[in-house]
C-alpha cells in the first residue's frame, strides 16, 4: 500500500494516528495528532477509512471479535469508531532503558550485584517519578538475558499500584515491560 503526503493514517497495534509527512521505501514518517513526529514501517500503518479487507490483510490479528471492538459495521462498510477523549490513550509512554551501558559511563569494576542494584534503583526512581508526575504509562527496556533483572522488576512493581504487561513485541521483542500506573482521578 502506498502512502501519500497529507493522508490520515492509524498505527495497527497502538492508539496512534496522524498525517503522513513523507514516505520513502518502507518507512513512513507521520505527525501524530499530538504533534509528535514518528517513523513507522509501511506494514504498521493503515489508511483511515480503509475497508475491512485491507485491515485484515495487514493485521496479524485476523480475529473477528478483536477487530469488531475497533470497527462499527454500517451498511456493510466499516466505519472507525471515534476514539474516547481519554488523555491516557493520547500520551506517549515514558521509556526507561535499563541496559547497564545506558546507566553508567563504564561498568568496569562493578560486579553483577552492583549492576543489578543500579538497574533496580533506576527503575524504582523512574517509576516513582512517573507516579508523582501522573505519567500513566512507562516502558522499562530490560533486555532478555537470563531473566534476573525482569524477576527483580516484577517484585518491585508488585509493591506499587500498577498493572504490568509485556511491551510491544514488534518494537521491543521480549525485552521490555509496560507498566500502567493506576491513579485516582482528581
Amino acid at each position: 500500500m502506498n502512502f501519500k503526503k497529507g493522508e490520515l493514517v492509524s498505527v495497527l497495534d497502538d492508539v496512534i494516528s496522524g498525517v503522513v509527512i513523507s514516505a520513502q521505501n518502507e518507512v513512513v514518517t507521520i505527525e501524530t495528532t499530538d504533534g509528535f513526529i514518528m517513523k513507522f514501517n509501511i506494514n504498521e500503518l493503515v489508511k483511515k477509512n480503509t475497508d475491512q479487507h485491507e485491515i485484515s490483510k495487514k493485521s496479524r490479528i485476523n480475529n473477528y471479535s478483536l477487530l469488531r471492538e475497533n470497527v462499527d459495521f454500517v451498511k456493510g462498510k466499516p466505519k472507525t469508531k471515534e476514539k474516547r477523549d481519554n488523555k491516557k490513550d493520547k500520551l506517549p509512554a515514558m521509556e526507561v532503558d535499563l541496559h547497564i551501558h545506558q546507566l553508567t559511563k563504564s561498568s568496569r569494576g562493578m560486579g553483577n550485584y552492583d549492576m543489578l542494584n543500579l538497574q533496580v534503583e533506576t527503575a524504582k526512581r523512574q517509576l516513582e517519578f512517573a507516579i508523582r508526575n501522573r505519567i500513566p504509562r512507562v516502558i522499562f527496556v530490560h533486555g532478555v538475558g537470563e531473566g534476573v533483572l525482569k524477576t527483580e522488576l516484577d517484585y518491585l512493581f508488585s509493591r506499587y499500584p500498577v498493572q504490568v504487561y509485556g511491551a510491544s513485541f514488534q518494537k521491543y521483542g521480549l525485552g521490555a515491560t509496560e507498566v500502567c500506573i493506576l491513579q485516582n482521578p482528581t
